[in-house]
């Protein structure tokens, strides 16, 4: 049965990028609305605008040219004849100027009133306003025009350790953790510094850190009718940096009636400013004390986790946005929401966590997307993107579902072993670890667990498994690309029996290994042969055999060796090549590198300064991060930027 027109939409402007664009797309298209995308330069060959009805052109590549220049937008939209803006998330999504402006350019905003995202979107209004709702809100020190001064005297009485928190914004940019008072003015430099580069307001305050802290947020939907229910919650306590990584619903933590009270407290968050649309309530609870939990903000959007909600309650919240927006009143009563099964969501970041996290990115030579029961994949990603670092870090979503949160937590780890991206690095295979953690898999999750557990986890290196697969896909190839006699063929052949293909491989320049590939075996370096063969090798997967044990995994053989993904990881298999002296000065190089395209945002040294190794030189920023590029030894500094 087709889904019910919604009356006064026929062409809806996407104002975002990537995987959420390409999400939304999905939503129009099924309800029969021609959808808009927009880009900058650095996409004009991305996925979204291939998916989208038409497309049209903002600027440059940086943010401020495109994505954010709300005039830009507002005249897409008019070019295109779009009746309303999906904003996505991030860029102008919780922007109150954007949402003023489509309302008086006779467009309409699929989310909140101007006055809502104010009131959610400055941290300081927002718990004034729950809280005289009755909602309860975390101790500390909140309101408008706080000096840092005004907060290292409040700090004592708020008690360490503490949170320092920018009043606009999220995404946990400029949010320090301080535990002795002594860091405190530091800290205080560093979150003013990122809250006006990310936001433009540098207004901070403090709370209270709690201890042990669970990240639990409510979905709300609410009409210009009144009416306002929820979905349910999401556990979102797995973060690295405040950076949610792992998303679920609903949480193992609370019970039925704690669920209720939740629901019912983010309910009233919504009214105490008339909201309308889908938005986000977030709490911090304290692992030891489930039955109590406290307001930390409003999302007055869609959220990057909304699919685990979607998949246990069957309820598309695109599609609730568009009809809200409409003027639609809800169709749907509190009790009309069941939670079927449990869903869990994993972000592909292009970061690399074997090198402290740092933003890699780059051309996408090939992707290989898990697919079966219960996987859901919302992706930007294809063959031949070049992923840019002018913008967010995020590429997809694994969503995996399950009847329970064991099935949905196996089937995400097995989709992740699935999941392969070729051209540079990835988080899959940290993703997959963590899902594996003894205390994830128990549920027993806190904010902090990741950097508990971050020095503990083992990333795979090469096994002679590896080599012994990339020998044997490599020696296939050649055989296939021979002539067809065999006098022809550089495989070895000869009378009275086979010689073996040799092949010296190497990976990321570590130690050179030998593979020779012989007549239905293989051997690595003086290891004893074992039988091995290629069963098959379809598109980017191969089913390789080794030792009798059979293997499938993703691949892309190249001309100068093979990528094999194994547990999420990546291993880049390359001939290796005689070189001539290595100009190596190691870790304690005096030269200092960017570890990546980015902006300058910090000089704390002048030049001629003095130091010693670990001191900070330069802090670059990119991706929306902050990166110290300190000293490796002691010596005077040659500053050559500013």
């Amino acid at each position: 049965m087709p889904p019910a027109p919604v009356e006064g939409f026929d062409t809806v402007l996407i104002a975002n990028r990537g995987e959420i664009a390409c999400r939304v797309i999905q939503t129009l298209r099924r309800l029969g609305i021609r959808s808009v995308a927009v880009y900058s330069d650095a996409d004009a060959g991305a996925r979204h605008v291939r998916l989208a009805d038409t497309a049209v052109r903002l600027g440059p590549a940086p943010a401020a040219q495109s994505y954010l220049d709300i005039e830009r937008v507002l005249a897409a939209a008019r070019a295109a004849g779009a009746q309303a803006i999906h904003p996505g998330y991030g860029f102008l999504a919780e922007n109150a100027a954007f949402a003023r402006a489509c309302e008086e350019a006779g467009i309409v905003f699929l989310g909140p009133t101007a006055a809502a995202i104010e009131t959610m979107g400055d941290k300081i209004t927002a718990k004034l306003a729950v809280a005289e709702r009755g909602v309860p809100t975390v101790p500390g020190i909140a309101r408008a025009g706080l000096t840092d001064d005004d907060l290292i005297a409040a700090a004592p009485g708020i008690g360490y350790p503490l949170l320092i928190k920018p009043s606009a914004g999220g995404g946990g940019k400029g949010m320090h953790v301080v535990a002795e008072a002594s860091d405190l003015p530091a800290a205080l430099s560093a979150a003013r510094r990122e809250a006006a580069a990310s936001f433009g307001d540098d207004t901070l305050f403090l709370e209270r850190y709690v201890q042990n802290p669970r990240h639990i947020e409510v979905q709300i939907l609410a009409d210009a009718h009144g009416n306002v229910i929820h979905l349910g919650e999401r556990e979102c306590s797995l973060q690295r940096r405040h950076q949610k990584v792992i998303e679920e619903a609903p949480s193992p933590l609370l019970d039925e009636q704690t669920r209720a009270r939740i629901g019912e407290a983010a309910c009233e968050t919504a009214r105490s400013v008339a909201y309308r649309g889908a938005g986000t309530v977030e709490f911090i609870v304290a692992a030891d004390r489930p039955d109590e939990f406290f307001f930390m903000e409003m999302n007055t959007r869609l959220q990057v986790e909304h699919p685990v909600t979607e998949e246990i309650t069957g309820i598309d919240l695109v599609e609730q946005q568009l009809r809200i927006a409409a003027g639609q009143p809800l169709a749907l009563v509190q009790d009309d929401i069941v939670l079927r099964g449990h869903s869990i969501e994993a972000r592909v970041y292009a970061e690399d966590p074997r090198a402290g996290f740092l933003p890699t990115g780059g051309r996408v030579d090939a992707v290989h997307h898990p697919a079966g029961d219960g996987i859901r994949v919302d992706t930007s990603l294809e063959d031949g993107l070049d992923v840019s670092i002018d913008y967010d870090p995020m590429l997809a979503k694994i969503i995996a579902t399950g009847t329970d949160r064991d099935e949905a937590r196996r089937r995400l780890v097995a989709a992740l072993d699935e999941t392969a991206v070729f051209g540079f690095t990835t988080n899959v295979e940290f993703l997959r670890l963590l899902l594996e953690l003894p205390a994830v898999v128990a549920g027993d999750l806190d904010t902090g667990l990741i950097a508990r557990e971050l020095e503990g986890l083992r990333f795979a290196d090469a096994s002679d498994r590896i080599f012994a697969e990339a020998g044997l896909l490599l020696t296939r190839r050649d055989e296939e690309r021979a002539p067809g006699t065999v006098w022809g063929r550089a495989t070895g052949w000869r009378l009275g029996g086979r010689a073996p293909s040799r092949h010296r491989l190497t990976v990321d320049g570590g130690p050179v290994r030998t593979v020779a590939v012989g007549a239905g075996e293989v051997r690595v370096d003086a290891g004893e042969p074992v039988a091995g063969a290629v069963i098959a090798v379809d598109g980017l997967v191969a089913d390789v055999t080794v030792g009798g044990e059979a293997r499938r995994f993703p691949v892309l053989v190249r001309e100068d060796g093979v990528d094999i993904a194994h547990d999420g990881a990546v291993f880049p298999v390359r001939y290796a090549r005689v070189q001539s002296g290595t100009g190596d000065q190691g870790d304690a190089a005096p030269h200092l590198d960017s570890p990546m395209p980015g902006t300058v945002v910090l000089v704390p040294v002048a030049d001629g300064a003095a130091v010693e190794p670990g001191d900070a030189v330069v802090v670059v920023e990119a991706m929306k991060m902050e990166h110290v590029v300190r000293a490796t030894v002691a010596g005077t500094v040659s500053l050559r930027v500013s």
